[in-house]
């Protein structure tokens, strides 16, 4: 700073200014200032200032996973929320795997961010309570913290499963399959919650080959969609639980001998250019990331007041593989 200084002829003071972007230093001034940083490659030292003002103008963002395109643009809003806020975002994959989250978590705070935004694989969050106390502030977005009072931003995964599956019945549907996530997810449950929910409402008996809960990979949810599709009396439909379950989905459907309605939870990409096109409970990824980020940039700002669980809505796009009628056989 003092060579900027001595080759702009001013003081330290005012080239902290410019630096900071703070107000006092005429235009003429700034433009020397800057022509000086310029030619001497000049870069404001973070963690002096860090150490001085005890903030690092930094957030964590823990995911499931970052390959997940659901996940794509959560992660791009909350960046640019915390872009438009002066902070720069990291993140992580927590795999699903609750001891990599808390790792992650706690990575994150010992690097001291500003706050944390959390999408939970696990059920018990009261590891981040002494983070939290030290000013840490933390939201938690897609599922609600495990035994911890804190701000949640979610889908309403209850009321889009059971439109969906009202859907299905609407068109005819009595034998409906249900194919969700591993049973702790909190998604996953409210999904089926919503499933059982839409079939109690018709009046339709659920038996228990048509429900299946367990990990997205391919191989499970191939199985259990040829299981219901198979049998003197198999699904006439499916209600698929995410959009990696409705991939699958889809492709077991293909080989299917008869046609098959389908209802999946998240929107995916060419799901429009199908044949049949996929009907889809569609979230707002993005509108959950920046809706979180923005409630966490308010209690950095010092908003004080109670935790908050702010749920949005989804919306059901027809497209025409929720719209096939019963195939009996």
């Amino acid at each position: 700073m003092k060579d900027v200084a001595a080759r702009a002829g001013v003081g330290l003071k005012t080239v902290s200014r410019v630096v900071n972007g703070e107000p006092g230093v005429t235009p003429d001034t700034e433009r020397r200032v800057q022509e000086a940083i310029t030619a001497l490659g000049f870069r404001r030292n973070d963690s002096a200032r860090i150490l001085r003002k005890g903030r690092t103008a930094s957030i964590g963002l823990v995911l499931e996973d970052l390959a997940d395109p659901f996940y794509a643009p959560l992660n791009r809003a909350v960046e640019e929320v915390a872009r438009a806020h002066g902070a720069l975002l990291i993140n992580g994959s927590s795999a699903e795997d609750p001891e990599r989250e808390r790792e992650l978590a706690l990575a994150f705070c010992a690097r001291r961010v500003d706050g944390l935004i959390v999408i939970p694989a696990g059920d018990d969050h009261r590891y981040l309570e002494p983070e939290i106390t030290a000013g840490i502030a933390t939201v938690f977005v897609d599922r609600p913290a495990g035994r911890l009072a804190a701000d949640v931003v979610l889908s309403d995964s209850f009321g889009g499963a059971r439109d969906g599956v009202a859907h299905l019945v609407a068109h005819g549907h009595r034998r409906i399959g249900f194919i969700g996530d591993q049973a702790h997810i909190h998604t996953a449950t409210e999904r089926l919650r919503g499933y059982h929910a839409a079939m109690r409402a018709a009046g339709l008996p659920v038996d228990e080959s048509w429900v299946s809960l367990g990990p997205t990979v391919p191989e499970r949810v191939r199985a259990a969609a040829e299981a219901m599709l198979s049998g003197p009396r198999p699904v006439t439909a499916l209600f698929a639980g995410n959009n990696r379950v409705t991939v699958t989905a889809v492709r077991v459907i293909a080989a299917a001998a008869r046609p098959v309605a389908l209802v999946g939870f998240d929107d995916f990409e060419l799901a429009d250019l199908l044949s049949p096109a996929v009907t889809v409970v569609a979230q707002d990824p993005a509108r959950l990331g920046r809706t979180a980020a923005e409630r966490l940039f308010r209690r950095l700002d010092g908003v004080t007041e109670p935790p908050r669980r702010v749920e949005l809505p989804t919306r059901l796009i027809p497209r025409g593989s929720g719209e096939l009628p019963p195939a009996e056989g």
